[in-house]
């Protein structure tokens, strides 16, 4: 499975993955993803919001046990970053059938769509869609760089836009999610673990901050005369680096756009889109604003204007307790290990969907502790291991 999957979207010259919602990598991975169902003669749903589901069992009993990731990528991303929850989850399922294990609950597999945001800029889109997170309305208006809007990429690829909406008859189905992750840093790795299980993801979010001062020619313009958001913009960058270590949290301005966008021109427009995650929300509000004070005493000294919009935000997301401890029980049977609780900084599906249902996360260690990246890695025996945990998880899940 890893095989077939591992060269589809991946570009050339970076090594990297660029699997972007309603493309025709995208279009290919979901193939691989329904020839995979087909094959186990799975039933085989494309929901109305096109995340992809395979079903052994009936899930109309309201009790199925789903698993699954994503197979879209970020900008350049890793290979492992979404793919190896869903070649996974097939996988532990293979394990299941190898084992005999009796099952009394259904069990589903899910690629949701949409999860990196590289495209439109919101992460987890099928899934906030799905849960009512994601108003239709404001689907509508997400928009690419190309001005292409969500509609009209779904339309293109075959899939019905104005279908799209909360699907509350869709959550009914399921009675546990547990969606299995490449860790997206060290800690099992320092530790020493091949797996461990989530505790809670980071309140997190992306503010869009605009600097707009005056275009001008780079050689004839005086220094004491300009209006040059880039100034702002760069001291700014700086600001969020010094706020997030006064708070122990995470600050990145990874996006930018500049306009007219000459090496021979002062910028007109700066725009800068800023990520932050905390631990917890006190911390993540002081650096925000923290990052927006520093930014309009910037953008006042150099005489630009200032805008910030928040374009996205997910507050904690404490994974469900009840379904964490038995995760933990189950995987501690039979032994003297300890599994690690780890939180993290980074956004998932299973997040969007513990509002709804219980949810619950395990890791893969990642010995590079790099994500979002082609050096993003994980060796084939804790890939095997993610696997053996996952099967024992959904066989001590189904039996009940």
């Amino acid at each position: 499975m890893w095989r077939q999957l591992e060269p589809v979207g991946r570009h050339a010259a970076s090594g990297g993955y660029r699997r972007f919602a309603w493309t025709g990598a995208d279009s290919d991975c979901r193939a691989w993803f329904e020839e995979q169902a087909r094959t186990r003669r799975l039933t085989y749903e494309v929901d109305r919001n096109g995340n992809q589901w395979a079903w052994l069992g009936d899930p109309a009993r309201g009790d199925a046990v789903v698993t699954g990731s994503h197979l879209d990528s970020v900008p350049d991303g890793g290979a492992f970053d979404g793919p190896l929850g869903v070649v996974s989850a097939f996988a532990a399922l293979d394990e299941l059938h190898r084992r005999g294990t009796h099952r009394a609950r259904p069990v589903g597999i899910v690629n949701f769509g949409d999860e990196e945001g590289a495209r439109f800029g919101l992460a987890c889109v099928g899934s906030r869609l799905t849960t009512g997170a994601l108003t239709v309305e404001q689907a509508h208006r997400l928009t690419d760089g190309d001005g292409i809007t969500l509609p009209q990429a779904m339309e293109a690829a075959g899939h019905d836009p104005d279908a799209i909406g909360a699907d509350p008859g869709r959550l009914d189905r399921i009675g546990a999610f547990v969606e299995l992750h490449v860790e997206q840093g060290r800690a099992l790795d320092l530790s020493g673990d091949r797996v461990g299980v989530a505790s809670a993801i980071w309140p997190h979010g992306r503010w869009r901050f605009d600097f707009r001062g005056e275009a001008n020619h780079a050689g004839t313009t005086r220094l004491a005369d300009r209006r040059d958001p880039m100034l702002s913009y760069a001291e700014t960058v700086l600001a969020a680096r010094r706020a997030a270590e006064q708070a122990g949290a995470v600050a990145t301005f990874g996006k930018i756009a500049v306009e007219p966008n000459g090496v021979n021109a002062i910028p007109s427009l700066v725009r800068g889109w800023l990520d932050s995650r905390a631990p917890d929300q006190e911390r993540l509000d002081a650096v925000v604003d923290g990052v927006r004070q520093a930014a309009r005493a910037h953008a006042a000294a150099h005489g630009v204007d200032l805008d910030v919009e928040r374009e996205s935000f997910t507050p904690v997301v404490e994974f469900d307790h009840a379904l964490r401890d038995q995760l933990a029980r189950i995987l501690g049977s039979g032994t003297d290990l300890t599994v690690p609780v780890l939180g993290t900084g980074a956004g998932h599906d299973a997040g969007i969907l513990s509002a709804r249902v219980p949810t619950a996360m395990l890791f893969v260690r990642n010995p590079t502790g790099v994500s979002h990246s082609p050096a993003e890695h994980a060796t084939e025996d804790d890939c095997v291991a993610g696997v053996l945990a996952l099967a024992d998880v959904l066989e001590g899940l189904v039996r009940t």
